[in-house]
């Protein structure tokens, strides 16, 4: 069963901050003077147990993106976006009548209906475009108690900060046959890659602002993503859908998939049950 439970957004002023301790997030980088602050509850999908709290600030061109999640698979990379839009087009988090080959996985490509392209890819270091959506060597990793804890300041192209609350937090990544790795015995193979499991591309929680995505639905046409190399210089486009974002990084993924497989305590398997990956 894959449960619909969409996350809130709540717009927060320079308050106490106790506000954003209680959260597990640091209020003042928030709090920042002239400056707009946004929380995200991120609710499970796939049935993963995840959840968590997400923080947005923006001042100016600059995005502090906060991250504190749990129920997520120990020792593995957590591909993480911004999904949406800055054209005014309505995204929402998904639900189960995404998951159209009725199979019980809900995957990255039948949730990019609902909840949109990738428009800025959440990683710890490098680029953020679009195209770095599966850079699993530049994502967080959950800790032995399947906890990620994130935080990055970027600069945004404009449209991003007019639409910032267009836009909504998906992370990546189940166990759906609770072995504690990402592998094709738990799900298969991933849609947009078959060197990798399905378990490691399908996304895990959702959180967005309700009501606040009142646009048009998209009606073809690839929408332009926020982020930018943070090596400075003006901000740079990224046009690419989440799918073809997640699979042009494939390669990469792929390898990167099979080096932490040779050095994590949980590794990753991407063939067959006692194959070699």
């Amino acid at each position: 069963m894959i449960a619909k439970r969409t996350g809130r957004l709540v717009v927060l002023a320079a308050g106490p901050a106790a506000v954003f301790l209680t959260l597990g997030l640091s209020g003042p980088a928030l709090a920042a003077e002239g400056g707009k602050a946004y929380q995200i509850d991120l609710a499970q999908l796939n049935d993963s147990g995840s959840r968590g709290t997400a923080m947005l600030s923006i001042k100016g061109n600059q995005l502090t993106v906060q991250i504190e999640s749990e129920g997520m698979v120990p020792g593995q990379p957590s591909a993480q976006h911004l999904h949406g839009s800055t054209k005014g087009h309505d995204f929402q988090c998904p639900d189960a009548s995404d998951d159209t080959d009725h199979d019980g996985v809900l995957s990255n490509t039948e949730a990019t209906v609902d909840y949109g392209d990738i428009n800025i890819s959440l990683t710890t270091s490098g680029d953020t475009k679009a195209a770095s959506g599966l850079a699993v060597d530049r994502m967080p990793v959950a800790d032995k108690q399947g906890k990620v804890s994130y935080k990055r300041t970027i600069t945004v192209a404009q449209d991003v900060v007019d639409h910032i609350k267009d836009l909504h937090i998906v992370q990546h990544g189940i166990d759906r046959n609770h072995n504690g790795t990402y592998d094709v015995q738990g799900a298969g193979k991933s849609e947009l890659d078959p060197k990798l499991p399905q378990e490691a591309t399908a996304p895990t929680n959702c959180g967005m602002v309700m009501g606040a995505s009142v646009g048009s639905l998209p009606v073809g046409g690839i929408e332009t993503g926020g982020g930018i190399d943070t090596g400075g210089g003006a901000p740079e486009s990224a046009a690419m859908p989440a799918g073809a974002a997640l699979a042009g990084s494939a390669a990469v993924a792929g390898v990167v998939f099979l080096a932490r497989r040779r050095t994590a305590s949980a590794p990753i398997r991407t063939e067959t049950k006692g194959a070699a990956a």
